[in-house]
């Protein structure tokens, strides 16, 4: 009988050891139901455990972890020898435990989570993990700031890295995207140019985290292309409350194909069901330095709370015969596809639901390619998806070596197997006679696309090699104008300050200048306002007419929430001896029934004493999780005053008087009962417009988003709180005012400038 495997055996031996692998990854997940959770077990060991004991990476046990091997006596401490193969290893082991850092996205975190389908794809796809709704496909996600490096603050104003691994059951898909649907160039080769440009100046390394310079402004403004993309780095985009918070784009155009043969170009989208929300610019800058990790510990307190982030998967999908309906190259990556013209179809939800164990191995080393796809998801001709596909392999190769892919956080969950070999970093014992195909035993044989296969879709392409683009990636306005005519007044506000801060910084005058001029082309007021506060000549004449088209989606506002939430909404309750003890627990039982997380902020970090309580009672007294100078406002979402007398000692309190004034500028929810009105009043009572209520007085007065009832009653603070505009209970409406994030009112009126904060 002849030795070589036949087809049909090969096909038949390719299912059974699927299945087995399946089988495996099952048996032993210890219950663990995420194929992917369970294939990251085989590598994960618990250092708590008691069972283990320390060792070399050899496997001998150590006896000491204290003492170089070394010449010794009861009077002199002798040479270290270097025959001590224990402590040159440890040493060996530290010296080299850092990898090259990213070039750009440095700065991150990460968590798993899983993707599930409500609504089948077919139409559009034959990719299983858009069409099978039975499936929970696992996922990792990364989010990162672009300019900093490692050890840069998360609240600095910058692009925010959205990278999605799909352990899917055809292997892994990447989408590797922002937090922004648009970029600053059209073409891959300008991405050393931009990075370099974004980056700390050569000359001094300086500034780190930041593009508030002269090199990143002068690339803009000699790159007209990046118009529309700076106008979104400056809003509010630029500074997200959380990585819970904010939008995820796919950014680049790509392609699904149908069963049928049929493609559609497609963008992706993650919409976040707490809605897009973002810091003010004076607390993103005092976070920095107050709490530089606040972003990542938001998202792992979130996990850990059990408020798993969850964001809707959306399509928005083009025929290809409607691929030059619009006045804009639908491939080029600096422009949105307006959803007035092209619908968004959700089609999914994303949740994360898992925090890493290990931050280097899961987050460090995850490496995502934009070339990863899976069989009904192809590319399209985008000039810079083009180019990302080839640049994303080198640059996992350069950080992680040829073999990044058989990590255990990039591997994929299905069966892997190829001629692939050797290389450093080589984790897999292929056995068998050969590495090649073809090959006398057909081992390794290729599937053909209707058992699967990976098919590129077979475009038909006509053109000259040139290095050009289509005439229509030439209009780089259009969309700018279109972002900016879409924005709030207080958005508007917003954007214009951004703008002003980093041109202040960029101390060359041509930078800040051309800069200016280039935003008469968006709107001249822009330009007049910016160009006074930064010294630049201030415009009389607009560079082009405003085209008046807005776009609904386009400000934050839209995506607001449909029911009012305050899950996950970070509240400091202050208080100091003498505090309402019975109103704090009822506080705090009302806001976690929500879903919220309370914090109590004392004067001190040590057991503080209701009114009138004994203090020699084992029950007596509440242990705060922080104390003022601890934490600042800035930290918390909301703030909570109970009635008591300690309220006489925070009024003469600086600190706490600064929490007020800071929240109240910053235009967080406030609330007060009883004797914490007076204390309300003290910080920012002068304040004109601001009522407050009076004291003793019945029922709630809310104003601008400070909620204050002159008269405290906790029995008034129920679990079942419904949180609506105009609501009469306390709860109810301080809820509501937690809800509206942002209470913007406040700084369009004024109010907000006349604190000092």
């Amino acid at each position: 009988m002849d030795s070589a495997i036949t087809s049909t055996q090969t096909s038949a031996l390719a299912s059974k050891i699927s299945q087995g692998v399946e089988k495996v990854v099952t048996m032993t997940s210890n219950g663990i139901t995420d194929k992917k959770h369970a294939d990251l077990h085989r590598d994960t060991v618990n250092i708590h455990d008691k069972k283990h004991f320390s060792t070399t990476d050899f496997g001998t046990k150590v006896a000491t972890q204290d003492d170089w091997l070394r010449v010794v006596n009861d009077d002199r401490t002798g040479p270290s020898l270097l025959e001590d193969q224990i402590a040159r290893e440890k040493i060996h082991r530290f010296d080299h435990e850092r990898i090259p850092e990213r070039v750009v996205h440095a700065r991150g975190a990460g968590a798993f989570g899983s993707f599930r389908l409500y609504e089948s794809a077919e139409d559009v796809t034959h990719a299983k993990v858009l069409t099978d709704t039975s499936r929970t496909t696992p996922v990792f996600i990364r989010f990162s700031t672009v300019q900093g490096s490692r050890g840069s603050a998360d609240t600095v104003r910058d692009v925010r890295g959205f990278a999605i691994k799909f352990y899917t059951a055809e292997g892994n898909w990447d989408i590797v995207g922002n937090d922004i649907p648009v970029f600053f160039i059209q073409d891959a080769m300008k991405f050393p140019d931009i990075v370099h440009a974004v980056k700390p100046e050569p000359d001094r390394e300086v500034p780190q985290g930041q593009s508030a310079h002269n090199n990143f402004w002068d690339f803009q403004y000699l790159h007209s292309e990046a118009t529309h993309m700076f106008m979104w780095a400056m809003s509010d985009r630029g500074v997200p409350r959380s990585f819970r918070m904010m939008q995820g784009f796919g950014v680049n155009t790509f392609r699904l194909i149908n069963k049928d043969g049929i493609s559609h170009f497609v963008k992706f989208h993650f919409t976040p069901t707490l809605g897009v929300h973002s810091l003010v610019w004076d607390e993103a800058l005092k976070l920095s330095g107050q709490d530089p990790d606040f972003h990542r510990k938001d998202l792992y307190e979130a996990i850990d709370e059990g408020v798993y982030p969850k964001w809707k998967f959306g399509i928005q999908t083009l025929p290809e015969s409607r691929q030059d309906d619009f006045d804009f190259d639908i491939l080029d990556a600096t422009k949105i596809w307006p959803e007035e013209d092209v619908a968004i179809r959700y089609i999914g939800e994303l949740e994360l639901n898992r925090n890493i164990d290990e931050f280097f191995t899961q987050v460090e080393q995850a490496a995502f390619c934009t070339s990863h796809i899976v069989p009904g998801i192809d590319f399209s001709d985008d000039p810079l998806l083009q180019g990302r596909n080839f640049s994303y392999f080198d640059t996992q190769l350069s950080r992680l070596g040829i073999n990044w892919q058989e990590l255990p956080i990039n591997r994929p969950v299905c069966p892997m197997l190829n001629h692939n070999r050797d290389g450093q970093g080589r984790h897999r014992i292929t056995a068998g006679k050969v590495n090649y195909w073809p090959n006398r035993f057909e081992a390794v044989p290729p599937v053909p696309p209707s058992e699967g296969g990976f098919k590129s879709f077979p475009e038909k392409i006509q053109g000259v090699a040139e290095r050009l683009k289509s005439k229509k990636f030439s209009e780089h306005i259009n969309q700018a104008q279109l972002f900016y005519n879409s924005l709030t007044p207080p958005e508007k506000s917003h954007l214009e300050n951004a703008l002003g801060f980093e041109l202040d910084h960029c101390d060359e005058p041509i930078v800040y200048e051309r800069i200016c001029d280039r935003l008469r082309d968006i709107d001249l007021e822009l330009a007049k306002n910016v160009a006074t506060l930064v010294g630049a000549p201030v415009p009389e004449k607009e560079g082009r007419p405003n085209h008046g088209k807005k776009s609904k989606s386009l400000s934050q506002t839209y995506f607001m929430p449909s029911e009012p939430t305050i899950a996950s909404r970070r509240v400091a309750i202050l208080i100091g001896d003498g505090f309402d003890k019975a109103t704090v627990k009822a506080m705090q039982t009302s806001l976690k029934a929500a879903n919220a997380f309370p914090f109590v902020i004392g004067v001190r970090r040590s057991t503080i004493y209701g009114e009138g309580e004994d203090k020699s009672s084992s029950s007596a007294g509440m242990m705060p999780a922080h104390h003022l100078e601890g934490m600042r406002s800035t930290m918390f979402d909301a703030l909570f005053i109970p009635g008591g007398s300690h309220n006489q000692t925070l009024q003469k309190n600086g600190r706490a008087v600064h929490w007020v004034r800071e929240a109240f500028a910053h235009c967080k929810a406030i609330g007060a009962m009883g004797e914490a009105v007076e204390l309300i009043r003290t910080a920012i009572g002068f304040v004109d417009k601001l009522k407050l209520a009076s004291d003793g007085e019945q029922g709630v007065t809310e104003s601008y988003g400070v909620v204050t009832a002159g008269k405290a009653e906790a029995s008034g603070i129920g679990e079942m709180i419904k949180m609506r505009k105009g609501a009469k209970d306390f709860a109810g409406a301080f809820f509501y005012s937690i809800s509206c994030h942002r209470h913007f009112e406040r700084e369009m009126e004024g109010l907000s400038s006349m604190v000092a904060y």
